[in-house]
């Protein structure tokens, strides 16, 4: 009998042959991240252990994305701790404004997550780095200071759940339309404490910014990994990009896995995820005509170049509807730069839409969009709990940007087909 990806993955970094599902394991970790909220914490504990130094200052990246650029005191001391831990230790991939960008568009960006590898972070979208080949998760913030302590990390392996998407996409699906559809099946916790492995002739086809999108969301369905098999499209992403030598490490086609879908997506509807979870996921048909206060555009899930393109071919010549609130946010400086050599920014400004430095921002209700009591809005973050943005009596929906960029002009969720003309 074969062994999963996420098997092997694991096998290799506890120096194994092979594993089970449900065995504890002690794992070599390859790379440790924290954010603004959790590594401060992280950095507090790891004092407590009575270490000296981390484990290896070339393998913690700390990022403050959450609340960047600082919206108050209390975020300007979180990433103070940062900085002073990290001149303390030496360590080496640590980026502030104006280098950094949401942890989890950043990392994939500057090739420090590479196949074949452990990756933990204290932030729950650690997963999306399994669209690379890896087997990433999120922790906590004392499991991060042991990890920067030791180098290892116990697991438990997981089970595996094998999702195949087949047929052709229709015009405006992507990524996000993919992983809603499959939160929509699975529930919020169909995937619980197991791995989600995503393949099929879909995802052979579909580029790495879509997988990145679909692997970022395998939490929302209670996984704890979110892998997708290496392939040529991510060997030419990781070319010139990958810090260091890797492996690619594939499943076995004998492997036992937990369950296995396979799904034809020839006929998906763009998906929308009505409040308050990303398994309320339903046609864009289902839920045209709400009425919106705020579109959101970016974030760890959908900030990357292709959403931005896709974006601003539908906003090209439009304007935002009155009544609408824009809010578009590059995931990072590079992303943010190439927007602007393309022109992208320029078609959002011209459409009225306010662009923003890379921040998580408003996905987490931290700054920069916050909701008023019973607003309702529009994004393509992850996530759209009961105040997540803002309120406890405001709304929020999720989806693709082509349904955020055709909503924001229309002041209402619609198809993107509803908008004429876009070339």
């Amino acid at each position: 009998m074969g062994q999963t990806m996420a098997e092997k993955i694991l096998a290799r970094a506890a120096g194994k042959k092979r594993l089970s599902p449900g065995e504890l394991i002690n794992a070599r970790i390859d790379m440790a991240l924290g954010n603004d909220i959790t590594a401060p914490v992280a950095i507090r504990e790891f004092k407590k252990i009575g270490v000296s130094r981390v484990f290896d200052r070339e393998r913690i990246a700390l990022i403050p994305d959450h609340f960047a650029p600082n919206k108050d005191i209390q975020s300007a001391e979180q990433v103070d701790v940062m900085r002073r831990f990290v001149r303390e230790q030496g360590i080496v991939h640590f980026y502030e404004v104006g280098r950094m960008g949401v942890e989890h568009a950043l990392l994939p960006e500057l090739g420090l997550v590479l196949p074949g590898e452990v990756i933990i972070g204290a932030d729950s979208h650690t997963c999306t780095y399994g669209a690379l080949g890896a087997f990433a998760t999120g922790v906590g913030s004392t499991d991060l200071a042991a990890a920067m302590a030791t180098g290892e990390l116990w697991f438990k392996v997981p089970q595996t759940i094998r999702i195949n998407f087949k047929g052709r996409l229709a015009p405006w699906i992507g990524g996000k339309d993919l992983v809603l559809f499959t939160i929509g099946r699975l529930g919020v916790d169909g995937a619980r404490y197991c791995a989600l492995e995503f393949g099929g002739p879909v995802i052979g086809e579909l580029p790495m910014d879509g997988r990145l999108t679909i692997s970022n969301m395998a939490i929302e369905a209670g996984a704890k990994a979110g892998l997708i098999p290496p392939d040529k499209i991510t060997e030419e992403y990781l070319k010139g990009r990958a810090r260091r030598p890797y492996e690619i490490i594939r499943g076995d086609e004998d492997a036992s896995v937990f369950q296995e879908y396979e799904w034809d997506v020839s006929d998906l509807e763009p998906q929308v995820s009505l409040p308050p979870s990303p398994a309320n996921a339903r046609p864009v048909s289902e839920v045209a005509g709400i009425r919106l206060d705020q579109v959101v555009i970016g974030s760890c899930t959908n900030g990357r170049i292709d959403d931005l393109r896709v974006a601003a071919r539908i906003l090209k010549g439009r304007k935002v509807h009155p009544h609408v609130r824009l809010i578009v946010i590059p995931a990072t400086q590079a992303v943010y730069l190439q927007a602007l050599q393309e022109g992208l920014l320029e078609i959002f400004i011209e459409a009225e839409a306010a662009v923003s430095t890379p921040t998580c921002g408003p996905c987490l209700g931290g700054h920069m969009g916050i909701l008023a009591g019973e607003e309702t809005a529009l994004a393509t973050t992850n996530r759209n709990f009961v105040g997540r943005m803002g309120h406890t009596t405001s709304k929020i929906y999720l989806a693709g940007p082509a349904v955020a960029a055709a909503s924001a002009i229309a002041g209402c969720i619609v198809h993107p087909d509803e908008i004429k003309g876009v070339d």
